[in-house]
């Protein structure tokens, strides 16, 4: 998947260089290390092409990088997260660069990743919603608040992300609309922002010459009023950075009124009545509920790659694996890397993290699979 932790480090990265160059993997590379991808290559290409600090995409990408391919597209080094990528057989991705001093890395953002995602669709909670009523479904998992070290829970993935006005700004272009351009209004949930999405408001950018888009953002009691379910899997600070971190949008408004204004009855009558109300056909038919079909359809795929690749001893040159062990969900797996100094500790703890939500959202799966 392609999320708001993804643009943000590709903000970063962006920022430590002139050009950015964002290699993407074929879905081919991603089911043999990974497990079948939400979207396909194509989807992929566009969304990443679709992020504002991207300058040019490198089509399959191979999943290790290696010094031939930063030659081939000219690049003086290639960026990556602070967490440790490895390959099925369990060997770091970048390692070659590594070595070659040709490697830079930048911060992950906290509290996102595609297993926290889809361990929300699976799960099926709605503790990730921001501003939650005291209802009886949220004192049930208000547990999972403030646990592990990064202040979200290790076994459902749920986040307690915090928005803060350093973020949105950094996401944010920080421009006001000029003499001459054609402000347009666009609204809706904007939710696990895809490729339905992207091709929508492209279409709606075209729609002038200098375009202005302010693009409201329902919040998520709203959202899950029309949508219902555990609607929106991502809460309104997530999706307004998802949203943000687009090319084609100038400004965001978070909160917005289902209706443009409060005193109206009928969604959308106003502009309607002014005429200036237009439909835009985005041309792609995938929506929110296609992509958990996706998800719930590959979740048999997931976990026989899963129980693969942490079944592998992932070793370094300078330390194995220790031990697993079983924990209270029946396949909790920590992993031990003899590692000197503090980058040890580091690693072995961003492992422990990983893994265990990862083989949580496992569990929901193998569950799911059960039912059906």
């Amino acid at each position: 998947m392609v999320h708001y932790g993804h643009s943000n480090q590709l903000r970063q990265a962006r920022a430590m260089g002139d050009y950015l160059i964002v290699g993407v993997h074929t879905d081919e590379e991603i089911a043999k290390h990974k497990g079948p991808p939400v979207f396909t290559q194509e989807e992929r290409y566009k969304m990443v092409q679709a992020i504002k600090w991207v300058d040019e995409i490198a089509p399959g990408a191979p999943y290790v990088t290696t010094l031939e391919t930063l030659d081939k597209y000219n690049c003086d080094f290639c960026v990556h997260g602070d967490d440790i990528t490895l390959t099925i057989d369990g060997k770091d991705t970048y390692e070659e660069v590594k070595t070659a001093g040709r490697y830079r890395e930048c911060k992950r953002t906290q509290g996102v990743s595609t297993t926290d995602l889809v361990g929300r669709m699976l799960l099926m909670t709605k503790a990730h919603h921001s501003n939650i009523d005291e209802d009886l479904d949220y004192r049930k998992h208000t547990d999972n608040f403030g646990k592990g070290p990064k202040g979200h829970s290790p076994w459902t993935g749920v986040s307690q992300f915090l928005q803060t006005s350093q973020k949105i700004i950094q996401f944010a272009s920080g421009k006001e609309p000029q003499p001459g351009d054609t402000i347009i209004y666009v609204a809706g949930a904007f939710d696990l922002f895809h490729i339905g999405h992207v091709d929508f408001l492209e279409k709606v950018h075209q729609l002038a010459e200098r375009p202005y888009i302010i693009a409201g953002l329902h919040f998520d009691q709203e959202v899950n009023r029309y949508k219902g379910k555990n609607y929106p899997i991502m809460n309104i600070h997530e999706r307004t950075l998802s949203v943000l971190a687009c090319r084609y949008v100038s400004e965001v408004v978070i909160g917005a009124p289902y209706a443009v204004t409060a005193d109206l009855l009928d969604h959308f009558r106003e502009p309607k009545r002014r005429g200036i109300f237009q439909l835009v056909d985005s041309g792609s038919n995938l929506t929110t509920d296609l992509i958990v079909q996706r998800i719930i359809k590959n979740s048999t795929k997931w976990c026989v790659l899963g129980q693969t690749k942490h079944g592998t001893a992932a070793a370094s040159s300078e330390g194995e694996v220790l031990f697993d062990r079983c924990g209270s969900l029946g396949l909790q797996r920590e992993v031990i890397v003899t590692l000197g100094g503090s980058s040890g500790l580091e690693f072995e703890a961003r492992n422990q993290k990983k893994e265990a939500k990862e083989l949580a959202v496992l569990e929901a799966m193998k569950r799911l699979e059960e039912k059906h």
